[in-house]
């Protein structure tokens, strides 16, 4: 029988779980990285991050200057100054050179090892070297450049997950081009919500995909999307679900007759190397209550924070192989074909995570040799309580790291990771997002692990939590800033006049300092715990509550499988606070259930935790991205219209909203505000 939650070993938040052995540390790239410091600048770190961490915040641009010697970055001419202008926004970084990003990524490894393993449900495994990859990318790009596309031209795809797309996208920042995907699973209006913004001059768009064994054929809203955007002269067709297919585009190019050009090889080829700020992509925020931002990155930001994020602190390198499992829509995207730049291969798979068996992923990371294996907690939570024992049943001694991202990760999904995955396994949750294409609080190979912990803030950011006061906090929750710039910040948002929005988001509430709007603990080690976003936290009697620590509760009640929590202000000061319940097949919302939730919520957090009522619901509202629609959920709940409360097209089950319209309009237990 398969061992459930509940009956796994107790932990608790902040036990430590795993030590690196002095071997993996010192031959870390962490460390490498702090002897090379030493040596560089006469300085004494003796193996410790969190002082290599306070000197790279206290000296900002030495630290970034050293990055850009230490992974040797190619430009065309000097830069001026590390950092020319430290105001936030509007920081300027390494004035004057001019690099490609594409060209780093392509830049490591020998002709013939292998640079990209992809698979699908529709495709068996394959593997491309790294000289067939460049040479790939060698043809489109020309492609591209005879088509007129150049420096500044936005470039956009409608693709899965799969090796023509990461030739498009290094095609398209080899010329210089600006890149922007939305993954096929999206609707013609999610779609046209940001791509419309951008104004695209070319489009990437293949008829379909396959998940969990159905085919879902995309040509009718690929007609419906280039129609619909009139500055598009171009279209690119991957006749991916079905091969013989005609493009539903007149004049559109098929993939393999714009594949089968000559290669010009890479003395005729030349990358097209651009200022540190010429923008690379744009990708978006959730867009659940509103036009989603365009966030524009360049392409020094980001090609540093690759380095940083990828080689430091997962420690990826040569010989190693990531794999995340993530769609084309989601920066976990970008920072998984990001991980070429350190000289590792990457695993790419497009399909249902767990059909046919519910441990699939399991198996490929076995098969493929995987050293990363990446996902979001609450895929892994699914694992978890669906009794799954890899380590049982496949051969994961390569697999020496799991990174986690997109949702706090509990204690109870680290013990789980030990218990039944790997007892030798470094688990490297990270923090940070779209925003920066890379993370503020993360990992260091060099540190042990505690349960539901991030082990460090990341190196060249001065993180901290504050209170609404602006006062830094240790041992206590507030808000997550940054206090110095950063190379990755976004350059600013398309088509934004001004800089009017990208100010709001981030700079009104803390003037000149990056507030990213989640909680933030840091602990006196360093740990870092995370309690979910600020826009959705729980007020209750001026207490704030993170939903995160009710949730790691709630979803450990044997009988629970989701849940979403939200709290209404309502007049005279009162407040109402609700939990919705997923439950198992079998399980109903009786007074022993709510009994034992309530119990555990006292115990395990305070009485403050214990929601009002409980509710059973089919499902729980998820943006595309996997992040529970907490605030959309409450201002339906305050009275507002669906239509202006979240954007259907941006969630990944429209049909989940539908409950809580019926329980705004006539639970019998709350009066919504406006419900008279």
């Amino acid at each position: 029988m398969p061992t459930r939650v509940n009956e796994l070993p107790p932990v608790k938040e902040g036990d430590l779980l795993w030590t690196p052995s002095p071997e993996r540390v010192a031959g870390s790239a962490m460390m490498h990285f702090m002897r090379w410091v030493e040596r560089e600048r006469g300085l004494r770190f003796d193996g410790d991050y969190e002082t290599l961490r306070r000197w790279s915040v206290d000296h900002l641009e030495e630290f970034w200057g050293d990055c850009w010697r230490y992974f040797d970055v190619m430009s065309d001419t000097p830069f001026c100054s590390v950092l020319s202008s430290s105001a936030m926004p509007g920081a300027t970084w390494f004035e004057g050179a001019t690099i490609n990003y594409a060209e780093h990524l392509l830049r490591p490894g020998a002709a013939d090892e292998t640079a990209i393993v992809h698979l699908s449900e529709l495709r068996e495994a394959a593997g491309t070297s790294r000289e067939a990859l460049r040479a790939a990318v060698r043809i489109m790009a020309s492609r591209l450049r005879e088509l007129g596309i150049g420096p500044g031209d936005r470039v956009v795809s409608y693709m899965p997950n799969v090796i023509e797309t990461v030739i498009a996208f290094l095609a398209t920042a080899a010329v210089g081009a600006v890149w922007s995907s939305a993954a096929p699973e999206f609707g013609v209006q999610t779609v046209l919500d940001r791509f419309a913004q951008i104004e695209p001059k070319l489009v990437f768009a293949a008829d379909g995909y396959r998940f969990g064994g159905k085919d879902f054929d995309r040509s009718d809203e690929v007609r419906r999307i280039v129609a619909s955007l009139p500055g598009v002269e171009h279209v690119i067709w991957l006749p991916y679900l079905n091969p013989t297919a005609a493009a539903p585009i007149a004049g559109a190019q098929r993939w393999s007759e714009v594949m089968a050009g000559t290669d010009p090889g890479p003395e005729e080829f030349s990358f097209a190397r651009v200022p540190p700020d010429h923008p690379l992509w744009i990708v978006y925020s959730s867009g659940t209550t509103g036009l989603p931002k365009p966030i524009v990155h360049g392409h020094v930001g980001a090609l540093l924070e690759a380095c940083v994020l990828l080689r430091l602190h997962s420690d990826l390198g040569p010989g190693k192989r990531m794999f995340f499992y993530t769609t084309t829509g989601w920066i976990m995207w970008n920072i998984t074909v990001a991980a070429l730049v350190t000289g590792a291969s990457i695993v790419l798979y497009d399909g249902h995570p767990s059909q046919p068996q519910p441990d699939l992923l399991w198996k490929m990371a076995a098969e493929q040799e995987v050293t990363l294996f990446g996902a979001s907690p609450t895929y892994v939570q699914m694992m978890q309580k669906a009794g799954l024992r890899p380590k049982e049943t496949f051969d994961l001694t390569r697999l020496d790291t799991v990174m986690l991202t997109g949702s706090p990760a509990t204690p109870e999904t680290f013990a789980w990771f030990y218990r039944d995955v790997k007892d030798d396994l470094w688990i490297a949750s990270v923090s940070g997002g779209t925003d920066i294409a890379g993370g503020f609080v993360g990992s260091s190979p060099t540190l042990p692990v505690y349960a539901g912990e991030i082990q460090c803030r990341m190196l060249g950011k001065d993180i901290q939590a504050w209170n609404d006061a602006g006062k830094p906090l240790i041992d206590e929750i507030g808000e997550l800033v940054c206090t110095n710039p950063i190379p990755s910040m976004p350059v600013y948002f398309w088509g934004d006049a001004e800089n009017a929005r990208y100010r709001e988001s981030y700079f009104d509430h803390f003037p000149g300092v990056w507030r990213h709007g989640d909680f933030l603990k840091i602990n006196a080690r360093g740990g870092c715990h995370i309690y979910g976003r600020s826009d959705s936290t729980l007020n209750r009697y001026g207490v704030r509550i993170g939903t995160a620590e009710i949730y790691r509760v709630v979803e450990q009640v044997e009988g629970v499988v989701d849940s979403l929590i939200v709290c209404c202000d309502l007049e005279d000061g009162k407040f109402f606070m609700p939990m919705f319940l997923v439950l198992r097949d079998g399980v109903v919302m009786d007074e022993a259930l709510r009994r034992r939730i309530e119990s555990r919520l006292r115990s395990d957090c305070s009485p403050r935790h214990v929601p009002d009522s409980f509710y059973a619901v089919d499902a729980i509202p998820y943006t595309l991205t996997g992040k529970k629609m907490e605030v959309p959920v409450r201002k339906i709940l305050m009275g507002w219209p669906a239509e202006k409360a979240a954007n259907r097209d941006a969630m990944r089950n429209p049909q989940a909203l539908e409950y809580f319209v019926r329980f705004a309009r006539e639970c019998p237990d709350y009066e919504a505000p406006g419900r008279r």
